[in-house]
């Protein structure tokens, strides 16, 4: 298995996968959502999303990595905004392959680093990302808003 940039030809299994990752974090399942969000981020070349087959070309999991910018270093940098790997597909490697992916994404673009964020109660990730050399961030706090909400 190797993990390679989505195309076009892999938006029915990365959309799939994109519903069930939704799912995970509590969402309601909207496949056609999930496949319009999918498309429009191909289409607009607004991420990087590379995912995993196996050799019956079932597709096993996905990451999806928006650009940013990092002020501080003065040189482009990585989101990674989304990692799932499919419920039957775990403890195979496949999350270490698609961070090995994001990471050669980073060094190839002169990227300052990539940033990521997983809730709290997802040990099973955090061990992931801090085995793949991932570390907590200490030194600033992370705040959010959500502008309807007031």
């Amino acid at each position: 298995m190797e993990a390679y940039q989505a195309t076009f030809e892999d938006l029915e299994g990365v959309s799939r996968l994109f519903n069930l990752y939704r799912e995970f974090y509590r969402q309601p399942s909207d496949p056609e959502g999930a496949k319009s969000y999918i498309r429009a981020r191909l289409e607009n070349e607004e991420s990087i999303i590379f995912t995993v087959k196996n050799k019956d070309n079932e597709y096993l999991g996905f990451t999806q990595l928006y650009p940013t910018f990092s002020s501080i270093s003065m040189k482009n940098a990585w989101t990674l905004n989304d990692l799932y790997v499919d419920a039957n597909a775990r403890k195979h490697g496949i999350g270490k392959l698609l961070l090995q992916k994001a990471k050669e994404l980073a060094l190839d673009t002169g990227a300052a680093g990539i940033s990521l964020s997983t809730a709290v109660d997802n040990h099973a990730a955090q061990r992931l990302y801090e085995k793949n050399g991932y570390v907590r961030e200490v030194a600033f706090y992370h705040y959010e808003l959500d502008p309807g909400a007031q």
